[in-house]
């Protein structure tokens, strides 16, 4: 299949950190469609939403836009996914192999990725990859099926427990994979930035709260509906 843009979605029981992610990524919240807003940036394609999930912890999830959602899912599933529910032809709720859950949904010709924010002080940041944590004994397999079904090529990391997904031209958002020792198969965000010190406190001052730093890497926080998520010192600028 090809994907034509990717959206990350943050998932959560209740409404609690919707204001802390328009903050975050300078964007606005949308009016609502149901459970789920789109926080809408300055300049660009829209790629993030929020969505109201009752009774589900808080969690992030991705969905791969094409140009035929049938297709695709037939193809998903061949490469190991499971269908977990099935709406119309625009939307089709799978697993992975590993147990991530994703959507495929139809392509309305999203082409723009948003440039990165530039904030008081002069540092940039901005979302631009979602990481797929899964444990060490199914990593490979689990590599290889979202190398497979979204066509991006493997590239190594620097650091053993991670493998980048090298995305297509243009999309907003990429993948990395990591090799977790223990607990369920997810995703989570990571923010890229030109200052990780600075970015931290401009997340501490709007309600998360640190969980651990590895100094010049990146440091995880926890939003407030206690989802975890990380600042990198990657580039905001590196396509």
């Amino acid at each position: 299949m090809k994907v034509r843009w990717i959206t990350g979605f943050l998932d959560a029981p209740g409404r609690d950190a919707e204001g802390f992610w328009s903050a975050v990524t300078g964007s606005v919240l949308s009016p609502r469609r149901g459970d789920f807003a789109t926080l809408v940036p300055v300049d660009g394609d829209a790629y993030l939403r929020v969505q109201v999930l009752r009774g589900s912890p808080p969690r992030t999830h991705v969905d791969l836009h094409v140009g035929d959602v049938g297709a695709a899912a037939v193809e998903a599933v061949e490469l190991g996914a499971r269908v977990v529910l099935a709406q119309g032809d625009g939307l089709v709720v799978l697993r992975s192999p590993a147990g991530v859950v994703f959507c495929l949904v139809s392509w309305h010709g999203e082409a723009v990725r948003p440039r990165p924010v530039t904030w008081p002080g002069g540092h940039v940041s901005a979302v631009d990859q979602l990481c797929v944590d899964v444990r060490g004994d199914v990593f490979d397999r689990e590599v290889g099926f979202w190398s497979a079904v979204t066509g991006w090529r493997r590239a190594p990391s620097d650091l053993p427990q991670f493998e980048h997904l090298v995305r297509g031209a243009g999309l907003p958002l990429k993948l990395l994979v990591q090799r977790t020792e223990s607990g369920g198969a997810g995703m989570h965000v990571d923010l890229a930035c030109t200052d990780v010190a600075a970015e931290v406190r401009r997340h501490v001052g709007l309600g998360a709260v640190v969980v651990r730093r590895v100094p010049g890497e990146w440091t995880t926080l926890r939003d407030p509906s206690g989802r975890e998520y990380c600042v990198t010192g990657r580039s905001p600028w590196v396509c």
